[in-house]
């Protein structure tokens, strides 16, 4: 098969669509997948330079956390799939090739309503927004749901998401053209944060409270002004760190506002744990993208031959939604 190949670690570009062996046959509950589509994430633009490695058993050589494609061949304890059903999922990696294996309880069925291509731009995002900021924050209907980078595959899907909540929406972007863009899938308020000052316009764009839950896919220089606009009781959630790996923080204001702050992943689960993140996935994501309250944002569409290319524009940090490549 064709697969997405990392030869070299030590600059992030050392990769090429490359001939690799098959998987071997599924056995027991896997399901071999042909894989269609595969969507982009900055995990794969860490692993690319050796800095992000995938758990035992998994190539560090052969990117990608979501796909979307058709079942090719079932093990003889699939209950669920057949041959031609189209599904779509999340995995530890290797799913920027043309052929996967994979659990029959790490998919689900694509609505009909979405392409291959689509659909590959929606797993490891709406999967990451959603168990953040519904499941693990409990955002509610009323609450103030503030999203750092709202204009990355991530952001996009946590706006809708919150707004399928009843939650007012702020966000924040470093370029103005993505806050405008964002208004169309129901931003309420966007701030421009060139430099990582926001607290005074999100409390503003909140009535005075504050953010009830805060997705936080920057980290850094951003956390401070995280604790400074957040409402009484009010959750962080930590999901990226492309400002940094460290922060100074105010002990004082976590304990008067009696905060949560939390950090998340999804690569690191165990199977047992991706499984529940699945189920969630089918029973309360799915059904929103079958009629159309929810949708795939796609930036750019790329060939697998062309990844290079793909990886490099998503490190441009010039993409509005998700970078996605067909294979």
């Amino acid at each position: 098969m064709k697969a997405v190949f990392i030869d070299d670690f030590s600059t992030g570009r050392g990769l090429s669509l490359t001939e690799t062996a098959d998987p071997r046959p599924p056995a027991g509950t896997e399901v071999l997948v042909r894989v269609r589509a595969a969507g982009l994430n900055r995990a794969d633009l860490l692993q690319a330079k050796g800095l992000y490695p995938p758990p035992a058993g998994v190539s560090p050589n052969i990117p990608g956390l979501e796909f979307a494609g058709e079942v090719a061949a079932i093990g003889d304890r699939v209950a669920e799939w057949r041959a031609g059903d189209r599904v779509f999922g999340i995995t530890a990696g290797e799913a920027q090739a043309e052929y996967l294996l994979i659990d029959e309880r790490h998919l689900a069925q694509i609505p009909e309503r979405l392409s291959f291509t689509e659909a590959a731009a929606v797993p490891e995002a709406f999967i990451t927004a959603f168990d953040a900021v519904a499941t693990q924050a409990g955002l509610s209907e009323g609450e103030t749901l503030l999203i750092h980078a709202v204009g990355s595959g991530v952001g996009l899907a946590a706006l809708q998401i919150g707004r399928s909540l009843g939650a007012r929406v702020v966000g924040t972007s470093r370029t103005g053209g993505k806050i405008a863009a964002c208004r169309e899938f129901g931003l309420d308020a966007g701030i421009v944060a060139a430099e990582p000052i926001f607290a005074a316009a999100v409390v503003e764009a909140s009535e005075g409270r504050g953010a009830d839950v805060v997705l936080d896919l920057v980290g850094g220089a951003y956390f401070p002004e995280d604790l400074r606009c957040l409402a009484p009781k009010g959750r962080i959630m930590l999901v990226g760190l492309t400002s940094g790996r460290k922060a100074e923080a105010d002990l004082g204001l976590i304990l008067q506002k009696r905060a949560t702050i939390r950090g998340t992943v999804l690569r690191g689960r165990s199977f047992d744990e991706k499984c529940g993140v699945i189920r969630s996935f089918r029973d309360q994501i799915v059904p929103l993208l079958a009629d159309g309250t929810l949708m795939p944002v796609i930036d750019r569409v790329f060939a697998a031959a062309d990844v290079l290319a793909a990886y490099d524009h998503l490190a441009s940090n010039e993409s509005f939604g998700k970078v996605v490549l067909e294979f």
